[in-house]
């Protein structure tokens, strides 16, 4: 494929579209060669800002035309190599478009530009008493959210972006502006396409607008924080609190190397052993019976203290550390980098599926500290590892391709919400079977050239 280092016709081109805001400088185009993972940065030629779907169709048109590769940015949070330009070409900043278009408080639903940032969001919507509760941890962009089919914390009781998303603007490869889905809530009307977006990567369109579906916000938070003796006995916890049928919004799991760093990092004075964060959301009356009843089936898996609070503070100081947990692992080792892992299995192979990584990590001699969203079974092993210590990374590859082996054959999958990327690309093809050549055929239906983020998903 020609990119634009062969033909720079297309700079030309999308400076007539976008004058300025078609940028070379040098600090744009090194922002935009990499994401927060390991992977090494590859920096585009250009950097475009669109402000409007007619300007993200206008120059995919052009790219296509040149044979250039487009590919979309978002926040740059991703941590499996969404972003980088491995075949040169335009990065396609969405930063601009961050408008909320519409909001219908009274169908709990809103549009907005892909740009527009989730926390940007949650702010305005809580002058409406609504928010989007999917919690990537980072402050992703809700279009990025969207092509990396995100989740996070509150998946266990929100559903992951792909549950809370009624419909896309997107621009094809050709330039064609599309909608899918509607304000519905559900429709039997034809493919999907709505899904077939979502967690696509980059790969088959670019996300301009997302129809969101909104939730209330509750009118009582309780945060609770709760040690066990092992990690077979919290996660049995977890799975009773959820077969008791109470509907836990968050529950967090960090094993012992997790906490010691965490309790350091944010200087709290909790239990070093294997913790469940938990969340309860609710009226007053309803949380304190979540939170009792949690307490109670703790305590018969030999839990510790069972602490929960309603006061702001003290819950923010409470996720505020799990939070900030990868930021508390990496200052266990500085300068390491930090590789994270990305496995969910079913959540009864849970247990034994983290207790064999930790025996792994252990005889390989590596650290690299556990956490993840247990009550959906996707967790993570953060390898701090030395970038320039082959050895190292030699061993860091071998457990995290045995975790990957162990979640696909538990039923599970190689990634639960981190994506392809660069990353894990010949897992796809593991995972899926003759069902990743489908995805591959689509892929060349709806982008024959190739020129959609390139390099990502299929290589």
């Amino acid at each position: 494929m020609a990119s634009s280092r062969r033909d720079g016709d297309i700079v030309g081109v999308l400076r007539r579209i976008l004058g300025e805001r078609c940028s070379l400088s040098a600090y744009d185009i090194e922002s935009h060669s990499h994401d927060e993972s390991f992977h090494p940065p590859a920096a585009p030629d250009a950097v475009a800002f669109p402000k409007s779907n007619e300007e993200v169709a206008q120059i995919v048109q052009a790219c296509a035309a040149h044979e250039t590769p487009v590919i979309p940015f978002g926040a740059g949070t991703a941590v499996e190599g969404h972003v980088q330009a491995v075949n040169g070409g335009i990065s396609l900043d969405l930063s601009r478009m961050d408008r909320v278009l519409q909001l219908r408080t009274d169908d709990l639903d809103c549009r907005v530009q892909a740009g527009i940032r989730r926390l940007a969001l949650n702010d305005h919507l809580e002058r409406h008493g609504l928010w989007l509760p999917i919690d990537p941890g980072a402050d992703a962009s809700i279009g990025g959210m969207a092509a990396t089919g995100a989740s996070g914390t509150t998946t266990v009781r929100y559903g992951t972006i792909r549950e809370n998303v009624l419909g896309l603007t997107c621009v094809l490869a050709d330039g064609r502006i599309i909608t899918t889905g509607g304000r519905a809530q559900k429709s039997s009307a034809g493919y999907d396409l709505t899904k077939l977006m979502l967690g696509s990567e980059g790969t088959l369109s670019v996300i301009t607008e997302v129809q969101l579906k909104l939730h209330p916000l509750p009118e009582s938070v309780a945060a609770a924080v709760c040690s066990f003796p092992s990690v077979g006995a919290s996660v049995d916890t977890v799975i009773e609190v959820l077969q008791s049928g109470i509907p836990v919004a968050r529950c967090e799991f960090l094993d012992s190397a997790s906490m010691q760093a965490v309790s350091a990092y944010a200087k709290l004075e909790l239990e070093v052993a294997p913790t469940i964060f938990f969340e309860f959301h609710g009226t007053r009356a309803s949380v304190a019976e979540q939170a009792d009843l949690t307490g109670s089936i703790a305590a018969e898996h030999g839990g510790g203290s069972f602490q929960w609070a309603t006061e702001r503070e003290r819950r923010e100081n409470l996720w505020h550390a799990r939070h900030h947990a990868y930021y508390a692992i990496k200052a266990l080792r500085p300068g390491s980098y930090g590789w994270v892992s990305d496995t969910c299995v079913p959540i009864s192979q849970l247990s034994a599926s983290i207790e064999q990584a930790q025996a792994d990590i252990d005889a390989a001699g590596l650290t690299a500290p556990i956490l993840g969203h247990v009550g959906d079974g996707n967790f993570h092993a953060i390898f701090l590892v030395d970038p320039s210590d082959r050895a190292e990374l030699g061993r860091a590859s071998k457990v995290n391709n045995r975790m990957i082996e162990s979640a696909i054959a538990a039923g599970g999958t190689c990634t639960g919400e981190h994506g392809i990327g660069l990353g894990k690309l010949d897992w796809l093809r593991a995972e899926h079977g003759e069902g990743a050549a489908v995805m591959r055929a689509l892929k060349d239906a709806l982008d024959p050239a190739g020129i959609l983020n390139p390099g990502k998903v299929f290589g």
